[in-house]
C-alpha cells in the first residue's frame, strides 16, 4: 500500500484564538467558570474554527449503513432485513434522525456501503462495496480493498460537508449486528474480554448478551495475532464503522468539528485516533449511552460527553440532540455582555 491518506496530518486548532475566547469567558457577566463544561466546549470550538465567536448553525449529518455477516450467529434481536428497511425510513423522513435533522435545519445524507440484498432507493447513495461483511468468527470481516473503499466513502462525506461550509459534522450508523462488531473492535483495541463490554444492543435479554459475548470471544481468539489498528478494522469491523473512521479523519484533515454519537461511533472514533492521533482535538463527544462498553471507550479517549440520557438508538440521534446545547453555548459566549459593556462591577483581581 502506498502512503495511506488517513495518516496525513490533521488541521491544528489555533491556540491564540482559543486563549482569546477563554479571556472573553472571563470577562462575561457571570462568575468565572460558572457555565462549567459549556465554557470549555466553546473555547475548544473557537480554536478549531479559528474565530473568537464560533458557530454551530450549519450541521451536516451523514448516516452510514451496512450489513454484518456475524448476524448469522444470532447476536441481534432484529432480523437483518431491518437494515434496508431503515434506509427507506431515513430518506422518507420517518426515522428519529430524520426528525431531528429537520428540526435542526441540518443536511442529512444516507450512504449504503453494502447490504445483503442490493438496494436501489431514491435519495440513498448506494456504494455496493459488498453484500455486507463476512462472519468474523470464520475469517476477516472484509478485505483490505473493501476497507479502503469504506474509509474513502467516509472521507468523501466529510469533503462534501466541507464544500457545503458545514461547521459541525455528525456521523450516524445503521446495521443490524453492528453493536456486536463495535464491541469486538473495542475489545481488541482495549485488550479486554467480551464480557466486559458486550451489551444488549437493540434489546437482547441477559441470555442473548451472554451468547453475544461468547461469539465475540471466539472472534477475538481467531484474530488474536492482529494488533495493528487498520488490520483490526478489517478483521472485526463493518463497512459503516470503517466509513465513520474515514469521516472523522477526513473532517480532522479538512478542519470540521465532529460531534461523535454513541457507542458504535465512539469505537470508530477510538480507532480513528489509534490510526492518526492528531485527529483527537476535532472530536467532541455528544453523550454517554446505555451500552455498557461506552464508558470504557470514552475513558480511553479521555472524553467528557455533554449528555447522559441513557440513549442506545444510534443513527447519530444523540449527537443531534446535543446540537442545541452546542448552539446555546455559542450564543452565550457570543451574546452575553462583558462586565465593562454592562457596567457591572467585576470581582477584584
Amino acid at each position: 500500500m502506498t502512503h495511506p491518506w488517513w495518516l496525513n496530518p490533521c488541521q491544528q486548532a489555533d491556540l491564540a484564538t482559543a486563549e482569546a475566547a477563554s479571556e472573553r469567558q472571563r470577562q462575561l457577566t457571570k462568575p468565572a467558570g460558572s457555565l462549567g463544561q459549556l465554557e470549555q466546549l466553546v473555547v475548544c470550538l473557537a480554536g478549531l474554527q479559528r474565530q473568537l465567536k464560533p458557530q454551530a448553525e450549519r450541521v451536516w449529518v451523514a448516516i452510514f449503513a451496512a450489513d454484518h455477516g456475524v448476524v448469522a450467529e444470532g447476536v441481534s434481536a432484529y432480523p437483518q432485513a431491518v437494515t434496508g428497511q431503515m434506509l427507506q425510513n431515513f430518506v422518507t423522513g420517518g426515522a428519529a434522525i430524520s426528525v431531528l435533522a429537520r428540526q435542526l435545519g441540518a443536511t442529512l445524507e444516507v450512504i449504503d456501503l453494502g447490504t445483503v440484498n442490493a438496494l436501489q432507493l431514491p435519495g440513498v447513495r448506494h456504494l455496493n462495496i459488498g453484500p455486507g461483511t463476512v462472519n468474523f468468527t470464520q475469517g476477516p470481516a472484509m478485505t483490505a480493498a473493501q476497507g479502503e473503499l469504506a474509509l474513502a466513502a467516509g472521507r468523501e462525506a466529510a469533503l462534501r460537508a466541507h464544500t457545503a461550509g458545514a461547521q459541525v459534522f455528525i456521523g450516524g450508523e445503521m446495521g443490524i449486528g453492528n453493536t456486536c462488531a463495535a464491541s469486538a473492535l473495542a475489545c481488541a483495541l482495549l485488550g479486554c474480554p467480551a464480557v466486559a463490554l458486550a451489551g444488549p444492543g437493540t434489546g437482547l435479554a441477559a441470555a442473548g448478551v451472554a451468547h453475544k459475548a461468547r461469539v465475540i470471544d471466539r472472534a477475538l481468539a481467531r484474530h488474536a495475532g492482529v494488533t495493528e489498528p487498520f488490520e483490526q478494522l478489517l478483521a472485526l469491523g463493518g463497512f459503516e464503522i470503517a466509513a465513520l473512521v474515514g469521516a472523522y479523519l477526513g473532517c480532522a484533515q479538512a478542519g470540521i468539528a465532529v460531534l461523535v454519537d454513541g457507542f458504535i461511533c465512539s469505537v470508530a472514533a477510538l480507532l480513528a485516533v489509534r490510526l492518526n492521533p492528531s485527529a483527537r482535538p476535532w472530536l467532541l463527544f455528544a453523550h454517554q449511552g446505555a451500552e455498557p462498553g461506552h464508558r470504557a471507550v470514552l475513558e480511553a479517549l479521555q472524553a467528557e460527553p455533554l449528555l447522559a440520557l441513557g440513549l442506545r438508538l444510534g443513527e447519530g440521534s444523540g449527537a443531534a440532540l446535543a446540537v442545541p446545547l452546542l448552539r446555546l453555548a455559542c450564543d452565550l459566549h457570543g451574546q452575553m455582555a462583558t462586565f465593562a459593556e454592562a457596567a457591572v462591577a467585576d470581582r477584584p483581581a
